[in-house]
C-alpha cells in the first residue's frame, strides 16, 4: 500500500484524500479502497492525519514479522499459486487501482481456477468451514426430510463451487432438490462438469439483490461468502426469511474482518462496475467503506430478520477463529 500511494504524499503537507487520488489516477470507482489503505497505514504509523484533513508521509511500514509471502501462505495451507497472486496483485497494484488491468486476469488466468479454489477451498480456514457448513447442511436435511422430501435447497453466488464440494459430499444418499445459482453464467458452466454425478442438482442465474422475491420456497438456503455483496443485508436476510418454509434454515459462510492482504488484491472485486454507480449500502455499512460485518453485528441482523442463531462456528477460542470467518446457522421458526 505505501508504495503505491508514497509518490502522492508530501513529507510535510496534508494532502486531501481525493487530491492523492488524482496524482496516482486512482480510478473514482476504487477510491474506497484509497481511504481504507490510509487508514490502515495510519495504524501502522507510516501516515500521520485522517480522512476529514488529510494525510502526509510520517515514515516506513514497520518490518514484518514474517517477511516472506510465500512462507506465510504456505503454514496457512494456502498452495503456492495464490502466494504467487497475492505477489502479483502487489505488483500490479498500480495498474489494478487505475483500472488499466483487471484483478480477474491475475485470479483466473487464462481461465484457470486453480487460484480461486486455492483462496477459497484449499487452504486450513476454508476447509474447516466448508466441512463445517456440509456437515451443517447434512443435519438440517436429515432432520427436514421426515417431513419435507426432497429437502428444496438454494444456493446463493455459489461460484467456483468451493462450499458446494463438501456440501454435496456430506448430502449423498439425502433426499434433495439442489438449486446451484450464480450471477455469471461462467460459473454455472465449470459447475455443470464440476457436479455431473449429482442428479439432483439444477443450475440457474440469480442475483441476490434483485431476484429474491421472484424464487419459490425453499427449506435450506446457502451462501458462502456472497451475502456481503447485498446491497442491504437486513434486507436480504428479511427475504431470505420470507422465502423459506417454516423451520427452514440459512447456512452462512462469512468473513467478519478484512485483512489488509484482501485489500490489495480481492476487494478489488467488490468496487462498482466501470459501467454502473456505486449503488450505495443503506445497511450498518451505510457512509462507511467497510464491506463486512463482525460476528455480532450478524448475529443481530439475523435476529431481526426473524432468523434465529443456532450455532456460529469456529467458536472464540478455536485456532482458527484468530483468521476471522465464521459459520452462521440459523433458523426461521416454526408457526
Amino acid at each position: 500500500m505505501l508504495a503505491a500511494v508514497r509518490p502522492a504524499l508530501s513529507d510535510t503537507e496534508i494532502r486531501a484524500v481525493d487530491d492523492i487520488a488524482e496524482r496516482m489516477a486512482f480510478a473514482p470507482r476504487h477510491r474506497w479502497l484509497l481511504r481504507q489503505w490510509l487508514q490502515a497505514l495510519a495504524l501502522e504509523g507510516a501516515v500521520e492525519g485522517d480522512l476529514g484533513r488529510g494525510f502526509r508521509y510520517a515514515g516506513p511500514v514497520p518490518a514484518p514479522v514474517r517477511a516472506d509471502l510465500f512462507e506465510v501462505c504456505a503454514d496457512l495451507g494456502y498452495p503456492a499459486a495464490v502466494a504467487e497472486f497475492f505477489r502479483a496483485s502487489d505488483e500490479h497494484l498500480v495498474d489494478l487501482v487505475r483500472d488499466e488491468m483487471r484483478l480477474q486476469e491475475l485470479l483466473f488466468p487464462n481461465g484457470d481456477m486453480a487460484t480461486a479454489e486455492g483462496a477459497y477451498r484449499d487452504n486450513l480456514s476454508s476447509r474447516y468451514l466448508n466441512l463445517a457448513a456440509g456437515r451443517a447442511v447434512a443435519d438440517v436435511v436429515a432432520e427436514l426430510r421426515a417431513d419435507r422430501a426432497p429437502v428444496r435447497v438454494l444456493e446463493l453466488g455459489a461460484g467456483i463451487g468451493g462450499t458446494t464440494d463438501d456440501v454435496t459430499a456430506a448430502l449423498v444418499d439425502l433426499p434433495v432438490d439442489y438449486h446451484f445459482t450464480d450471477v455469471s453464467d461462467f460459473f454455472l458452466t465449470a459447475a455443470r462438469e464440476r457436479f455431473a454425478d449429482y442428479p439432483w442438482m439444477r443450475y440457474g442465474l440469480l442475483d441476490m439483490n434483485a431476484d429474491l422475491g421472484d424464487q419459490p420456497a425453499r427449506d435450506l438456503v446457502i451462501a458462502a461468502n456472497v451475502l456481503h455483496n447485498a446491497f442491504d443485508i437486513g434486507v436480504t436476510l428479511r427475504r431470505l426469511r420470507d422465502l423459506l418454509n417454516p423451520g427452514g434454515a440459512v447456512v452462512i459462510v462469512e468473513t467478519c474482518h478484512a485483512h489488509n492482504e484482501q485489500l490489495t488484491s480481492v476487494h478489488l472485486l467488490m468496487s462498482p462496475g466501470r459501467d454502473q454507480p456505486h449503488a450505495g449500502l443503506t445497511d450498518v455499512r451505510a457512509g462507511t467503506d467497510r464491506i463486512f460485518l463482525t460476528e455480532d453485528e450478524w448475529r443481530r441482523e439475523l435476529a431481526a430478520a426473524g432468523l434465529r442463531p443456532e450455532l456460529v462456528l469456529p467458536a472464540g477460542e478455536h485456532p482458527v477463529a484468530a483468521l476471522d470467518q465464521r459459520v452462521f446457522v440459523a433458523r426461521r421458526d416454526h408457526e
